[in-house]
Parts: C-alpha cells; sequence; structure tokens
C-alpha cells in the first residue's frame, strides 16, 4: 500500500461563474499489471481479442495522475497475480463515514478480491462490516446526498440492499438494471453532485441512460431526480456515464461527446481520460476508483 505525497496544484478553476465547488476527494485504486480478459463475465469481455496491458497501465497512471492534479488523494492496493479485475476498485466494498462494507462478488473468478479488499480496509483504519449477501461495492452503491442508490438484477441481489440499510442506517432506494451492457449501476448511473442541499447549485446532481432500468426504476428517478441529465444511449455505451466527480471537475471518456457538451451547459467542468483499454474487461473511470470516506 502507498499513498502519494504531495499533490500537484490544480489544473483548473475551482470557483467558476457556473457557482459550482470542488470537493476533496480520497480514492482507492489499483495498477493493472495483470490485466488481461482469459474469461467472460459481462458482454464487454471478449477473450479472443488480444489485451496490451502496457497500454492499460499507461491509461490508468493518466487517471491517477488526473486526480493528483486536481488536488485529490489517492491511496493504492497491490495488485495480486490472477486477479484480472481488481483494477476495478469500485467493486471492492462500500464506505461511508469509515465504515467498510465489504464486497461478496457473483463471480467465482472474482471472489477472491473480497478478502483481499477487506484486509486492505482494516489495516487502513476503517470499521469492516463483513457481508453475508452477494454485492459489488459501489459498483453497485451511489450515495446522492443522504440516500444510497442500489442496483440489482445483473450482479448485486436484493438482500444486498437490505443488509446494506442494516449496516449504514439510511435510506436505501433499489434500482432494476435490464440491459446487460450495463450490468452495474455506475455503469447507468453517474453522481455528479453527492452533496444535497445549499452546497447544489440546482437539483441537477445526478446523470443516467434511462433505457438501462426497468420502468419502475425509470419512475423513481424520474421522480427523485427531475432535473438530472439524461444521457443518449451513444453517450451510455461508451461508459460515459462511468465517471468520478468532485462537484465541477467531473473526468469522463472522450469518446461521450454528447454527455460532454451537457455537462459544459450545466456549469461542469470536464476532464477527458481515456480509458478504451480497461474498457476491454468492462470497466471505466469509476470502476477503478473507490471513494473512501472517512
Amino acid at each position: 500500500m502507498s499513498t502519494h505525497d504531495t499533490a500537484p496544484a490544480p489544473t483548473t478553476a475551482t470557483a467558476p461563474a457556473s457557482g459550482r465547488i470542488q470537493q476533496h476527494r480520497r480514492y482507492l485504486m489499483c495498477r493493472p499489471d495483470y490485466f488481461t480478459v482469459s474469461y467472460t463475465i459481462n458482454p464487454w469481455m471478449q477473450p479472443a481479442n488480444p489485451t496490451d496491458t502496457a497500454l492499460a497501465v499507461r491509461q490508468w497512471q493518466t487517471l491517477y495522475d488526473t486526480y493528483l492534479a486536481l488536488g485529490h488523494e489517492v491511496y493504492l492496493i497491490d495488485p495480486i497475480e490472477g486477479l484480472p479485475d481488481m483494477v476495478y476498485t469500485a467493486n471492492g466494498g462500500f464506505i461511508i463515514d469509515g465504515v467498510a462494507y465489504g464486497a461478496k462478488f457473483r463471480y467465482p473468478e472474482r471472489v477472491p478480491e473480497g478478502p483481499a479488499f477487506m484486509e486492505w480496509f482494516r489495516r487502513n483504519g476503517f470499521e469492516v462490516a463483513e457481508p453475508v449477501e452477494v454485492n459489488e461495492g459501489e459498483g453497485d452503491f451511489l450515495l446522492v446526498g443522504d440516500t444510497i442508490l442500489a442496483g440489482t438484477g445483473f450482479r448485486s441481489t436484493g438482500d444486498s440492499h437490505r443488509e446494506l440499510a442494516d449496516v449504514f442506517g439510511k435510506e436505501v432506494v433499489s434500482l432494476n438494471l435490464v440491459d446487460p451492457r450495463f450490468y452495474h449501476l455506475d455503469t447507468a448511473i453517474s453522481v455528479l453532485d453527492p452533496v444535497e442541499g445549499p452546497g447544489g447549485v440546482d437539483k441537477a446532481n445526478i446523470a443516467y441512460l434511462e433505457g438501462a432500468f426497468d420502468e419502475r426504476s425509470q419512475a423513481i428517478l424520474a421522480e427523485r431526480y427531475p432535473d438530472a441529465i439524461k444521457v443518449a444511449d451513444a453517450d451510455g455505451a461508451v461508459f460515459g456515464l462511468n465517471s468520478a466527480s468532485d462537484g465541477l471537475n467531473v473526468i469522463i471518456s472522450p469518446r461521450a461527446q454528447g454527455f460532454e457538451a451537457q455537462l459544459r451547459e450545466r456549469g461542469y467542468n470536464p476532464v477527458l481520460v481515456d480509458l478504451s483499454e480497461l474498457l476491454l474487461g468492462g470497466g471505466g473511470i469509476k470502476c477503478c476508483t473507490l471513494e473512501l470516506r472517512r
């Protein structure tokens, strides 16, 4: 485990005319030293297609350096040979106020990642809540204000949503994913302003892809977030919503050009980082980024 010592100065202004405010973040990442695609557990993974581990590392390094340049803290968990998907740290747990709800992966190929992440949390001062139910961490759980949006349909089970509510004592809103391309919630929803109330400029604190959800879930999102950004399928299909936001800067795929324009219209500052190689494993920017909320 290691962290950076001193972050470079931010490369963008933090008090734009829009009034959006950059918030400090702490992230956990994992270098993709062993990244490859040797099995299929989502529609993006095609073992017959070659992967370039060196390119994956270079692209990942750009994301890491971007977070540092924006003034955020980045912690590292050591990669483990034989666990190529460990780079997708968002799936490793869900943390609020120093409590880490551990992951229990659905597919056997990823099961060993759960204990590895929980051990890292313990060593680094987090209180660990060991899971009973199948869940894939921040891949399916997103904190918006004081509410947890929780995905199900492909990976995390509905029972994990009840377990999540018991651990954190917060409202958990279940959303059902129906498009296998968007098998985790963080591929279909981007949390733009995690803090509700006076800290937000307006109620447009999420962006989402309607078609990724069933009708009930679409109705819930429309009612709760009437001013949300609705993203086109073309932008969702390049993992445009699998992004990270600090309230001002939103790190997104350069291929999500429609989403980029929508963000600018709302006063956000899109920061473009290409993780095309890691998309071959079904992961993007948010997948590689687990927020450590102490």
